[in-house]
């Protein structure tokens, strides 16, 4: 598969998203979970997105890590090349999101995170979303300290913005790497932070790119430019969404979410569909 870099790694041109393998409703049996990851590997995927708030509810906050981690160890020396992209500072109660970006807390999330995975360093740690009460700068010095203590290798932030995201390069220093925001053809209100990590080198990891779960279904009639030349093409809308976000620049790393096998081979061949400029203004 087409490559891309993330910090001084190489990684595949179209990632996994992890999240619906723990949070759909009906989700994949364990089982189910599992060979999509290894469908994923198959196709030449070599970077996982997961986080520790991905779970149906806090009673088994931890679940995608955890599958995650399973799903890499079952499949044997291959994954060896897999680099594991997690996130802290989303909290749980009960069924309800929180934040926490303390310093204490994001310290106490990465060392359950790296339990979880079973490794001595994680290889991308996120911060997930800022939070409003603690300052910016205290959860970056906080992802500083992680990546200076080696828990970590390199750090990311998401939902983030082009301030936050100077600022996170400032403290962070050389292992801050990633942005990770919202990005699809449906909403492009991160086309300024997009643009701003091409300018200085920093991956883009846009998530939801065909417009989360709810919308993802409906791709052909919200995108109906994307449809048609999907039809054109005799691939997928989703094949054509994803080479459209890989032709934005070559920092742009999507990590689409699976439940089925069949997703995560689609999704992977829009590594090879390279889309002339005629079509991608069409797409505009």
């Amino acid at each position: 598969m087409q490559q891309r870099r993330i910090g001084t790694l190489s990684v595949s041109a179209i990632g996994l998203g992890a999240m619906p393998l723990s949070t759909k409703r009906p989700r994949p049996s364990r089982e189910e979970a599992v060979g999509v990851v290894h469908a994923a590997l198959d196709a030449g995927v070599t970077l996982v997105d997961t986080a520790d708030a991905y779970s149906r509810d806090e009673a088994e906050f931890g679940h995608n890590e955890s599958l995650v981690a399973e799903a890499l160890a079952s499949y044997g020396p291959g994954a060896a090349d897999v680099l594991v992209a997690t996130k802290g500072g989303h909290t749980r109660s009960g069924t309800d999101w929180g934040l926490d970006g303390s310093p204490a807390y994001l310290r106490r999330a990465c060392e359950d995170s790296l339990r979880r995975l079973g490794v001595e360093a994680i290889g991308l740690y996120q911060y997930h979303r800022p939070d409003p009460s603690t300052p910016w700068e205290e959860s970056m010095g906080a992802l500083r300290a992680l990546a200076d203590d080696g828990l970590v290798r390199m750090v990311g932030v998401s939902n983030a913005d082009i301030a936050q995201i100077d600022a996170a390069r400032a403290i962070v220093g050389d292992a801050f790497v990633s942005v990770q925001n919202q990005f699809s053809p449906g909403w492009r209100h991160s086309a300024g932070e997009l643009a701003h990590c091409a300018a200085h080198g920093l991956a883009f990891l846009p998530w939801s790119p065909f417009g989360g779960v709810g919308a993802a279904g409906s791709l052909d009639a919200d995108a109906p430019a994307f449809a048609e030349l999907a039809t054109e093409l005799d691939v997928s809308v989703y094949r054509v969404a994803l080479a459209w976000h890989l032709a934005q620049a070559d920092v742009v790393v999507p990590i689409p979410g699976a439940s089925r096998a069949a997703s995560v081979q689609d999704s992977a061949q829009a590594a090879e569909l390279e889309l002339t400029p005629e079509q991608l203004a069409r797409l505009g």
